[in-house]
């Protein structure tokens, strides 16, 4: 009986340590993103031409990568591939991205949509 207690105290104490392991390392991440603004990056065409989209403002975009003319749609700070010219429209299925570091892609039109930091 001894054993279990011991045992259940020693496994609290663990799921408290990670907690608060845990806690810390979301503090410090939400802390450093707190100075950043989130924006939006086009990578698109033969020659990987990048084009910075603020997320701040609402608007839609038609960008001829050389190969199709996507159309992005920036609204309430997320960002999306709209009317696509493709022929499976998989872009259009990303739906509106606002995360750091999430992308959506159209591969016809060799494009790639990312949310990043801006400057």
């Amino acid at each position: 009986m001894k054993q279990k207690k011991s045992s259940l105290w020693v496994n609290l104490l663990f799921a408290a340590v990670v907690l608060v392991l845990a806690g810390t390392l979301f503090y410090f991440r939400s802390a450093g993103q707190s100075g950043s603004t989130l924006g939006a990056e086009l990578t698109y065409g033969d020659d990987n031409t990048v084009l910075k989209i603020s997320l701040d403002k609402d608007a839609e975009y038609d960008i001829d990568t050389g190969y199709l003319t996507v159309h992005i749609e920036v609204r309430d700070g997320a960002a999306r591939f709209i009317d696509s010219p493709c022929p499976d429209h998989i872009c259009e299925s990303f739906g509106w991205i606002s995360q750091e570091d999430q992308t959506a892609t159209c591969l016809p039109a060799r494009a790639v949509l990312t949310i990043v930091p801006l400057a």
